[in-house]
């Protein structure tokens, strides 16, 4: 069997090509840190979904515990992009929060920056 074409449609309408350049741009795109606070998880988690939203993401609860997700529309040549932000209470000998917060997409990108930032100012302030 020959190699498929890079202009050829894989199964779900996208050339081989387009894909690479999605990857491509979720990659340049992604979003990854971890951030301690003294803030209780719940907390956390409710200022996220609060924050998202005001920003014009959807954001609610997953079905996991101690998760949440942020869904957004087209961004750039992204059909859509996602993240999750999540929090492990009670790490360490100091029994801090460590909250773990992923996504991609260029504005998202930034406003995952800005919420990272958000925590932290607020664990200086506290």
């Amino acid at each position: 069997m020959s190699e498929p074409s890079p202009h050829t449609p894989t199964g779900n309408g996208t050339t081989q090509s387009e894909r690479a350049a999605l990857s491509d741009e979720m990659a340049r795109t992604a979003f990854q840190r971890k951030v301690v606070t003294r803030a209780a998880g719940e907390e956390v988690l409710a200022e996220a979904i609060e924050f998202f939203r005001a920003r014009g993401y959807r954001a609610g609860r997953t079905g996991r515990p101690n998760q949440v997700y942020v869904l957004g529309g087209r961004e750039g040549i992204l059909p859509r992009v996602t993240a999750e932000i999540s929090v492990q209470p009670n790490v360490g000998k100091a029994r801090v929060t460590l909250v773990t917060i992923s996504g991609f997409g260029p504005q998202l990108q930034e406003h995952l920056r800005a919420f990272a930032e958000h925590v932290r100012s607020r664990r200086r302030g506290a």
